[in-house]
């Protein structure tokens, strides 16, 4: 049995313990992209690695709770994750506002500021010289300008990062920073809200959330507010060089997506599910 990792902080310590002793009260949630499935050039082939659903599998059949939370739309996570095959698993996707269970969909349909955005980036983009290897993505309630297919990803985002930051601010937009990677989308929807709007859905007594970008510290602060409401829990990092704000925000730090599923999976054992 893989013993289970030791949170730094006593915080982190007692969520992760009340969890264990009271688990059928518990919300595990998690992020997709580079938590439970590597990051790739292209994510539209992004997988969810081998363990991940058999892990969340068992969880789901000893935790109250669990839940995706991410900036895809909630159905293409659980296309790629073939996350449809875990027993009532929760996916938020589009950072809270559309939601996927038991095989429907709901949410509204994509934001006009979105739709007018989706048709300023490309011009945005050549007016700023965007290198070569630049695409965008359009996630229907975001788009996302990539630049992890460019001789030097690093340059090109910070050469995109103002001219992008100027029509997020005209559209009324937020900008998102990212892994390679600028996401224009709603101002009023971030992983945080969602994780607490469905901890309180689910009248949830610990929490543990998992992440590994910028996208993914709102939840990390929402852990912490919840804790101090009196909900013990633990907010997880998949350890990435390219966020390593994600790392010193976290209670617990494990090695990139196989860490999270070696510790989904250890949690599960632990439980005996």
């Amino acid at each position: 049995m893989t013993q289970l990792p030791r949170p730094a902080t006593p915080e982190g310590q007692a969520g992760l313990d009340a969890l264990l002793t009271g688990p059928r009260h518990a919300l595990i949630a998690t992020d997709f992209d580079g938590t439970l499935a590597p990051i790739v050039a292209d994510p539209r082939a992004a997988r969810a690695l081998p363990g991940a659903v058999p892990a969340l599998q068992r969880l789901a059949g000893a935790v109250g709770t669990v839940a995706v939370i991410t900036g895809r739309p909630a159905a293409d996570a659980v296309t790629c994750g073939g996350l449809d095959a875990i027993t009532g698993l929760i996916v938020l996707g589009h950072y809270g506002s559309q939601r996927w269970q038991d095989g429907a969909l709901t949410g509204p349909g994509s934001p006009p500021a979105i739709q007018v955005a989706r048709q300023e980036i490309p011009g945005a983009l050549s007016q700023a010289g965007a290198p070569d290897g630049t695409w965008v993505e359009d996630k229907e309630h975001a788009v996302a300008v990539h630049t992890r297919r460019t001789a030097d990803p690093d340059a090109a985002l910070r050469l995109l990062r103002g001219p992008l930051d100027d029509l997020a601010e005209r559209l009324g937009l937020v900008a998102e920073p990212g892994r390679m990677v600028i996401e224009l989308r709603s101002a009023d929807v971030d992983k945080g809200t969602a994780l607490t709007s469905l901890v309180r859905e689910r009248a949830a007594r610990v929490v543990m959330f998992c992440g590994d970008d910028l996208g993914d510290l709102p939840a990390f602060a929402a852990v912490r507010a919840l804790r101090a409401d009196g909900v013990p829990g633990c907010a997880v990092a998949s350890a990435s060089a390219e966020s390593p704000q994600v790392a010193a925000a976290a209670d617990l730090v494990v090695e990139g997506p196989e860490g999270i599923v070696a510790l989904l999976a250890a949690i599960a054992a632990e439980l005996g599910a």
